[in-house]
């Protein structure tokens, strides 16, 4: 999961990336990147690490242009190498920049086609260098000294047809514009809005809402699935349909973990649609134990609190905030290895024992997936004093891998993987677990938008929207993604350095 932007607008866009970057920080915290364009030449700074730590007052001034992209990477494909930072470039035809949200299903094809019939290079394991390759390819068939934007659509058209997956795509043409596209099925989030200046319009490109909102821009609407959008230099807005097929189906765990809850996604509010996990869990909540004892709710920061809110309100017992957050720690669920995982979620939550002690206590996540941190938070709960410890989850359990650009690699990483319930409740310590019912989750998703008919609900049904999933797939996502694969890449690269 990555977050990407793109801006044109009539005055500079470098602090506005910066800050768009900033309120996007939680979908990516391995490395950040800018690219921006002034008199036909890119500027660009990139390198792990998070938004603040990667620039600073002199980069920024060597960031000119009204025009620009931006990127914060979290990685699923490839490694957590700097040479892997976004936005990556070619030079031709006219010079291509470009960032990526999501991952490509057939990436190895893709990168066998481009060294063997294409002759191009590939100098990472990046499935979005292949993309960025292969749109530089479908361009380069129509590209002429005089530039028609006609052939940003076609070159569109073509990665629609050759790539497979997750992906959103923001992509800036030297001297010419951004291209923005969202794949056919619409999995990866992707939206635009307008900012009225005394100049003309501004436009920008954004995984997410907030991001426009926080730069002053207001939404117009979602990127359609397979939609491609073009916004020239001269602040020109072009749409074309690029995709055959297209059909909106977006990746339910946006809702349930990685947006954040003030973004709007396909029309949905996250916030709303947590609230209404909220209530449909506390529904099953009261049909598995009509005769509860439960005396407190208390979420597990931060994602959970709206979820935990309505349950709260609706089991008619205290609310209570018992774990405090270190606002300086990432999100373990990004963390790249399971020893990372495990060393942070004491660094970064605390108890306030007075909430705990003494009181049967029912602690509410957003999701349960390797069960580790989990585990250690209902010990943390039980070390300050929890008579009882309860767990509840707003999703369903996590069994199969997501191969949309999310982290989620080996089915024997999930807790839940070939386990039941009450097997699970027992290796995270819970005195009892409920799980929130898919039915019950697209529900609660669906009613802000009744339009969306599908949802890539993949990780807990193993149903894949791109229908080409298999078996010798999941081996070769394992050996490639799993804890153990990361470990050896990340020891790989100090090795080097």
């Amino acid at each position: 999961m990555c977050g990407i932007a793109g801006i044109v607008a009539h005055s500079a866009v470098n602090l506005d990336l910066y800050e768009s970057l900033s309120v996007m920080q939680h979908r990516g915290q391995d490395a950040a990147g800018i690219t921006t364009c002034e008199n036909g030449r890119f500027y660009m700074k990139k390198a792990n690490g998070l938004v603040r730590d990667v620039f600073f007052k002199k980069h920024m001034q060597r960031l000119p242009g009204n025009i620009g992209i931006a990127h914060a990477r979290y990685p699923t494909a490839g490694t957590s190498s700097s040479a892997e930072a976004q936005p990556l470039y070619v030079n031709s035809p006219y010079g291509i920049a470009l960032a990526h949200n999501g991952n490509l299903t057939n990436a190895e094809q893709l990168k066998e086609e481009l060294f063997m019939t294409e002759l191009r290079h590939l100098n990472t394991d990046s499935d979005t260098e292949a993309l960025l390759n292969i749109f530089a390819h479908e361009l380069q068939l129509k590209a002429r000294p005089e530039f028609d934007h006609e052939a940003i659509f076609t070159a569109a058209e073509g990665i629609h047809r050759r790539c497979r997956g997750g992906y959103a795509v923001v992509a800036l043409v030297v001297g010419k514009g951004i291209m923005a596209i969202r794949d056919p099925n619409g999995i990866r989030p992707l939206c635009y809005g307008t900012r009225e200046t005394e100049l003309g319009t501004d436009y920008m490109v954004a995984s997410e809402s907030v991001a426009l909102q926080a730069q002053g821009f207001e939404l117009v609407r979602d990127v359609a699935p397979g939609e491609a959008l073009f916004i020239s230099e001269e602040g020109e807005l072009f749409s074309k349909q690029c995709a055959q097929h297209a059909k909106l189906s977006p990746c339910i765990f946006e809702y349930v973990y990685f947006a954040r809850p003030d973004s709007i996604l396909d029309g949905v509010s996250v916030y709303k649609a947590r609230l209404r996990m909220g209530k449909t869990l506390v529904q099953k909540i009261l049909r598995d134990m009509p005769e509860h004892d439960i005396d407190v709710v208390i979420p597990i920061p931060d994602t959970s609190r709206s979820t935990a809110l309505e349950v709260a309100y609706h089991l008619n017992v205290k609310y209570r905030e018992g774990f405090i957050k270190n606002r300086y720690i990432g999100r373990t669920f990004i963390m790249p290895g399971q020893q990372e995982r495990k060393k942070s979620v004491r660094q970064k939550l605390n108890p306030i024992e007075l909430e705990f002690a003494g009181k049967n206590v029912l602690l509410v996540d957003d999701s349960i997936v390797r069960g580790t941190t989990s585990k250690q938070i209902v010990q943390m709960a039980r070390e300050a004093g929890a008579k009882k410890v309860y767990m509840a989850s707003a999703a369903p359990p996590v069994r199969y891998p997501n191969v949309y650009g999310i982290d989620m690699a080996s089915h024997e990483e999930f807790v839940a993987h070939n386990r039941t319930i009450e097997e699970i409740s027992e290796i995270i310590g819970a005195d009892w677990l409920i799980y929130q019912d898919l039915d019950d989750l697209i529900k609660a998703v669906n009613k802000g938008n009744e339009e969306i008919k599908e949802f890539d609900c993949s990780c807990f049904d193993g149903n894949y929207v791109t229908e080409d999933i298999d078996q010798a797939y999941f081996e070769r996502l394992s050996d490639k993604r799993n804890d153990a694969a990361k470990l050896k890449s990340e020891h790989k690269i100090v090795g080097t350095l």
